[in-house]
């Protein structure tokens, strides 16, 4: 394998992070480590087993748009117990592969990492996850709005946890396929834009936060990723994490996620920007979130994020 560390595959089927598709009933994502598995995952990757951290229920009840991040109370609980789980990994010397859910698992992976020391993050994604929690467009779902509540803006039931708020700096997040027709759209970057100290538009530069999908095909993903592992290998840092959310992917070849964004990467640009980044030795974990399989009746979009994640292993 690429490393000496033992990869461990670990499950954490949670869609506490996402809204109800339809009334009664639950978003098909925390099927996606099935679906992985079903192609074999863990045999291509050569990992050992880590089991299943069952999330509690869904909620089903009847819930007004007013009252806040949906399943809080059992995020709240699950997020700690995802990250005991993980921690324990990682203080062993694993590499954790996380296989979700929704993105609202990456708490989970910020929480473990936060008890360690100073991580940050590399969030390849189609938005930022930086919506405002409770915002009553869309409900405000935790999968939106994970980035943010990992930073320490919104319900500090889920914030700050064991009083380690933030789990994770502005500064040492790297957002990569970010879709650019969301950079001026606040619901959609953090407060003081995607570019954090470099402000609005601020996305070049190996100091930036955010590559969009254009700065990636303008500059090159390789000088894009060299950059970003770069800056999450500093030493103010003890290492980093990566998470992965589906609709990193153009629709064309991803459509199985929930709000599919249009203008995204292919599969040669993600699996280029992903594989330097799990073969840095500075590499805590990584979080693959987002594949919704009921969306998917043919498999063909499980079997092209397995291909990517098992490829990224793959010695360089």
């Amino acid at each position: 394998m690429v490393r000496m560390r033992h990869l461990v595959v670990l499950d954490a089927p949670s869609d506490l992070g996402r809204r109800p598709p339809a009334p009664g009933t639950v978003p098909g994502c925390h099927k996606l480590a099935g679906a992985l598995r079903e192609q074999g995952i863990v045999r291509r990757l050569r990992a050992l087993e880590g089991g299943v951290e069952v999330p509690p229920r869904h909620d089903l009840g009847d819930r007004r748009e007013d009252d806040g991040v949906p399943n809080a109370p059992a995020l709240a609980v699950y997020t700690r117990r995802l990250a005991d789980r993980i921690e324990h990994h990682v203080r062993a010397g694993d590499l954790p592969v996380v296989l979700g859910g929704d993105c609202s698992i990456q708490l989970g992976a910020a929480l473990a990492l936060r008890r360690t020391g100073r991580y940050g993050l590399a969030a390849l994604g189609a938005t930022a996850g930086f919506r405002p929690p409770g915002d009553r467009e869309r409900t405000g779902a935790a999968a939106d709005a994970y980035l943010a509540l990992s930073t320490g803006r919104g319900r500090r039931e889920l914030t700050a946890l064991e009083g380690l708020r933030p789990y994770l700096r502005d500064d040492d997040v790297r957002l990569l396929g970010l879709r650019d027709a969301h950079c001026d759209r606040p619901e959609h970057t953090r407060p003081d834009g995607p570019g954090g100290s470099n402000g609005p538009g601020g996305t070049n530069g190996p100091g930036s936060c955010t590559a969009t999908v254009g700065d990636i095909r303008e500059r090159g993903v390789d000088d894009v990723v060299r950059a970003a592992a770069t800056s999450l290998e500093a030493d103010v840092l003890r290492g980093f994490w990566v998470h992965v959310d589906a609709d990193v992917l153009d629709p064309s070849v991803m459509p199985a996620v929930r709000d599919p964004e249009a203008d995204g990467l292919v599969p040669d640009e993600v699996a280029a920007l992903l594989a330097p980044l799990v073969h840095s030795p500075r590499c805590a974990g990584l979080t693959i979130a987002g594949l919704d399989p009921d969306l998917d009746p043919d498999g063909a979009a499980g079997a092209l994020l397995a291909d990517l994640v098992a490829a990224a292993f793959a010695p360089l």
